[in-house]
């Protein structure tokens, strides 16, 4: 596409211009429906309404309509600035509920004296802008209208659900035209889809939402990646440990973690025992929402001098957050997870230092996947946020230290990195390593943060030379994300043609004809024996059909059999992803295979990103 043949923020105008003109047309279409918010995103825009009436897919057509029709008004863009009084006058006569609930929140908290408007034809809304001159400007035939969706009023779900309105938008038919073509392609490896048809994973009801069932097929592929990531934390230091799926509710309210998670927590248990002396004993246990309390006990469990710092301890550990229903998506957004996780306790000199390793550690690994459209997103606290003390632990001096520490090490790590302010965790500064999916969404595929307060409030320490007792500093790092989440990407990312030492069948071993069938099954063992995961095909479909099955089923290696075959000792081979086929000697395809599941090659593994 030539997106870069115009400038962004020309593009970005004519994407929030759009979305007016999509919100004066609706209003025009759905009378007394209410207006949300209405932003440009990267390959278009949307527009959140409380709708009068329902709008379906095929009213599509005519909400285009009457689009193209506004921008053929030429309607000028005027901005207008607003005092607080005049402000809350003008929305009141628009009618906007939400709007005038925005503006009194921006006027509070931002100390605002006034508040702009922009007004095109016989629409006006609250907006900063900026925006085209005139509707005339936005290209009538660049845009589409997507789909819809729901969407809670501020992202929050104790909110009402607005309907979503998504179209897109780009400088020229063309463009539009390859972005829709794009998309479409990008659909077929949804991982939700290619999760159903190559039984790597199920969400079944009578489970529950948001609870994935591992089949055998995607078991293989957490398995192997659970097993780099063991073998890359234990080149670097790291000690494996194992903590249990549930704590007391007390332990979190020691961390300080129950104030900020409790929402998305599961239900408490309260457990009732009658005590030896007959009385009754009542605890609170609920299922963990993160690894990291368990870890500090572990760290607290022997004493620790200076001289073992820093400590590294790793656990792939299940943890359970209650995420709302509407907010569940496949393997992406679930209340089971099993996390990547690892804390390093060290001390402020060591900081730097360790920081650059969890970073070399997620070049390697992103490496060896070849992902390499990534960055990383650096969040620090903002001293300045109304929420304060109820968001952020209140220790400025620590929190402008920590936040030199961490931004040093980004900056010395190459990586590239942008700053938010005002994401930090509430125990300290955070990076969010984020990717762009080939299915055009952008996520976070892991976290990592540096932790200055919770080892003092449940007091786990270490000597210093001077044999006085120190809090460490506590390192959250978890490169590889969550099961869940890293394999959804992943999923999408190969197109489900994933690399030989990830794919949950390496070889399917094809019989011309059943004379053959026991030399298969003896191939088959042999490869078995080695830890290659092969299998035969015993059914009674044509070999034809087979090929088909196993390319299908994304298999990287097919070894077909027959008479030559046996009596030579070789094997035909067909790659995934290639019509082409040779014959080589059994012991030199499987030395190969071996070496090339030893080094994690990429191999014939499609890549989309």
């Amino acid at each position: 596409m030539q997106e870069a043949a115009i400038e962004k923020d020309e593009l970005y105008k004519i994407r929030h211009s759009l979305a007016h003109v999509m919100a004066q047309a609706l209003l025009e279409m759905r009378p007394g429906s209410k207006l949300g918010f209405g932003p440009p995103v990267d390959n278009g825009l949307y527009y959140d309404f409380i709708l009068s009436e329902p709008l379906v897919e095929a009213d599509f057509k005519e909400l285009e309509k009457r689009m193209r029709k506004i921008i053929n008004q030429d309607q000028v863009f005027e901005e207008e600035n607003l005092s607080y009084d005049e402000a809350m006058a003008r929305i009141e006569d628009m009618g906007e509920p939400y709007k005038k609930e925005y503006a009194q929140e921006l006027f509070e908290t931002k100390n605002l004296e006034t508040l702009r408007f922009y007004r095109n034809g016989p629409f006006l809304d609250m907006c900063e802008g900026p925006h085209v001159a005139s509707t005339k400007v936005i290209p009538a035939d660049g845009f589409k209208i997507r789909s819809l969706a729901g969407a809670y009023w501020r992202g929050d779900s104790r909110n009402v659900m607005m309907t979503r309105i998504y179209a897109w938008a780009y400088p020229s038919k063309e463009e539009l035209k390859a972005a829709i073509q794009a998309h479409e392609e990008a659909l077929k490896r949804d991982h939700k889809k290619l999760g159903k048809e190559l039984g790597l994973f199920k969400i079944d009801e009578r489970v529950g939402k948001g609870l994935p069932l591992w089949l055998p097929n995607g078991a293989v592929v957490r398995n192997q990646l659970e097993r780099y990531m063991d073998e890359l934390e234990f080149r670097d230091g790291y000690h494996r440990v194992a903590s249990p799926h549930l704590a007391k509710a007390e332990l979190y309210k020691t961390t300080g973690h129950l104030p900020y998670y409790k929402d998305s927590m599961f239900p408490f248990m309260e457990i009732k025992e009658t005590t030896r002396e007959g009385g009754e004993l009542i605890e609170e246990y609920v299922l963990k929402p993160m690894n990291c309390p368990h870890h500090h006990l572990i760290f607290d469990a022997r004493k620790h001098s200076y001289r073992d710092l820093p400590v590294r301890y790793a656990e792939y550990g299940h943890c359970y957050r209650y995420e709302d229903s509407g907010s569940l998506s496949g393997l992406l957004r679930v209340r089971g997870m099993c996390m990547n996780d690892a804390h390093i306790y060290c001390t402020e000199e060591q900081i730097e230092e360790e920081f650059l390793k969890v970073m070399e550690m997620h070049k390697t690994l992103y490496a060896k996947l070849g992902i390499k459209n990534y960055y990383m997103r650096l969040s620090t606290w903002d001293p300045d946020d109304p929420k304060g003390k109820q968001k952020y632990v209140e220790n400025p001096e620590a929190w402008e230290r920590t936040q030199n520490l961490v931004r040093s090490a980004m900056i010395r790590s190459g990586l590239p990195f942008t700053e938010v302010k005002g994401e930090a965790a509430f125990y300290g500064p955070k990076i969010d390593f984020q990717f762009k999916t080939v299915t055009g969404r952008e996520e976070t595929a892991s976290t990592n943060q540096l932790d200055f307060a919770v080892p003092e409030r449940m007091n786990i320490t270490y000597t210093d030379a001077q044999n006085e007792e120190q809090f460490p500093y506590v390192i959250h790092r978890a490169p590889a994300g969550t099961h869940e989440r890293f394999i959804a990407f992943l999923i999408e990312h190969f197109a489900g043609a994933f690399p030989t030492w990830l794919s949950p069948v390496q070889v399917k071993v094809i019989t011309v004809s059943d004379d053959f069938k026991e030399a298969a099954d003896a191939l088959v063992a042999d490869l078995r024996n080695d830890l290659i995961r092969a299998e035969s095909d015993p059914g009674h479909d044509t070999m034809g059909k087979k090929i088909r099955n196993a390319i299908k089923a994304k298999i990287p290696h097919v070894l077909v059999m027959g008479q030559q075959e046996v009596e030579n000792g070789t094997v035909t081979v067909r790659r995934y992803g290639s019509e082409e086929q040779h014959t080589v000697p059994v012991t030199e395809f499987k030395a190969d295979l071996l070496r090339r599941i030893r080094d994690r090659e990429l191999d014939a593994a499609r890549i989309h990103g």
